[in-house]
């Protein structure tokens, strides 16, 4: 097997390896080196060069490093000051699904699980163009088309650009919009300060708690009758096994060929395919196509394109011949954009906001000496009809 197709299969799939001999466990692990974290922080460039799914991101393909970074990484001694590292290397991806498997209680909030307003450049401004439902920034008024101004003292443009250069990166293109999305997330450990400015013109400056202090307690899964037709919503529950009896506990509940309501606007933080293939093999009489995945990484080390298509199957005693109705928005990310996508194969309407966009699937890759996790999209993913996953557009409602 070649060097970075062995480095794949070995990180990217641990969890799945053999038990350990049953004394293992009282084992202590050896301790690790100050030498041994440098080289994991020298080993993250080539990593993420081999296995990101999104080569064309990267400038000539290569890691966006900067002085700044190496430096970084050179000096790096400890488990915090790789995680430190690691935390801005994936930064210079500029891509929300590209994360660190462990943080610092002030690192920067995870968008979109973690956010609640969504910023875009158009023209010359900042504007929030969606707003999270039910979250902080909705309760305090803030609506969409309001103008992001300020992030505490600094104009929002020069906040930007103060992101960037911390890392000795600068703020151009898709880098821009990252910034400003995660800046007014804000960090984990204190609450954010902001200035808007209304669409009649009026200006606002607001101090709005982080979502990792507010998180609601919500059942994974609720449902309500509306114009005859039932309404499930997921609460951010497609990693959840759970959520498919309480899925199936619901779908009981719908007569046959009602028209069923599958709201997806509150699913930001992913999942796993067991879950979303659970709810799609409702509404399938065979086995049915759901999305096409992708592995550049084997195509670069072999120059042979990998490419396969993943089905859901239907479920003994469990189909639903009614209408599909699909809603998602900004806050669909991820595994609910993959169930979006999937529903809409097999001939649902999808209606809503645009989504999230999230690149990809994510491999949880982990670094040699230290064990310490990286997150990044190492498949790409489409739609059966070949639309890529993060450019799938609904219809609007």
């Amino acid at each position: 097997m070649p060097p970075s197709l062995r480095l794949l299969s070995a990180l990217a799939f641990a969890p799945l390896a053999a038990a350990p001999a049953p004394f293992a466990s009282a084992q202590t692990p050896a301790p690790v080196s100050a030498e041994a974290y440098r080289k994991d922080a020298l080993t993250l460039p080539g990593l993420i060069e081999a296995q990101y799914a999104y080569p064309e991101r990267l400038p000539g393909g290569r890691f966006p490093s900067s002085p700044q970074l190496t430096a970084q990484g050179e000096a790096v001694r400890d488990a915090a000051s790789l995680l430190k590292y690691a935390e801005n290397a994936l930064t210079a991806l500029a891509d929300h699904h590209a994360i660190t498997g462990s943080s610092f209680a002030d690192s920067w909030a995870v968008v979109p699980s973690y956010a609640d307003l969504w910023i875009e450049r158009v023209a010359l401004y900042w504007i929030i163009t969606d707003v999270r439902d039910g979250s902080p920034a909705a309760e305090a008024g803030i609506r969409p088309g309001s103008r992001l101004l300020a992030v505490g003292d600094q104009p929002i443009d020069d906040a930007v650009a103060a992101f960037w250069s911390e890392i000795g990166l600068t703020s151009e293109g898709e880098r821009a919009a990252y910034a400003a999305r995660v800046l007014v997330a804000g960090r984990r450990d204190r609450p954010r300060d902001l200035m808007i400015e209304t669409p009649d013109g009026s200006r606002r400056r607001l101090t709005l708690p982080n979502l990792y202090t507010t998180r609601r307690d919500r059942p994974p899964v609720e449902s309500r009758q509306v114009d005859g037709a039932l309404v499930i919503r997921i609460n951010d529950a497609l990693g959840d096994r759970a959520t498919i009896a309480a899925f199936d506990q619901e779908m009981t509940t719908a007569p046959p060929g009602q028209t069923l309501v599958l709201d997806l606007t509150e699913t930001p933080s992913g999942g796993n395919t067991v879950v979303a293939r659970a709810i799609m093999g409702w509404f399938v009489d065979a086995p049915s196509a759901y999305q096409i995945h992708s592995l550049p990484a084997e195509a670069r080390e072999t120059g042979i394109e990998r490419r396969w298509i993943e089905q859901v199957l239907p479920r003994p005693g469990k189909r639903h011949s009614g209408p599909v109705v699909v809603r998602v928005g900004r806050w669909t990310g991820s595994m609910g954009e993959g169930l979006a996508i999937g529903l809409h194969a097999q001939g649902a309407l999808v209606v809503g906001r645009p989504m999230a966009g999230l690149l990809g699937a994510v491999y949880d890759l982990r670094l040699p000496n230290s064990g310490l996790v990286i997150k990044i999209p190492v498949e790409r993913l489409y739609a059966v009809d070949g639309t890529p996953r993060e450019q799938f557009k609904p219809q609007p409602d």
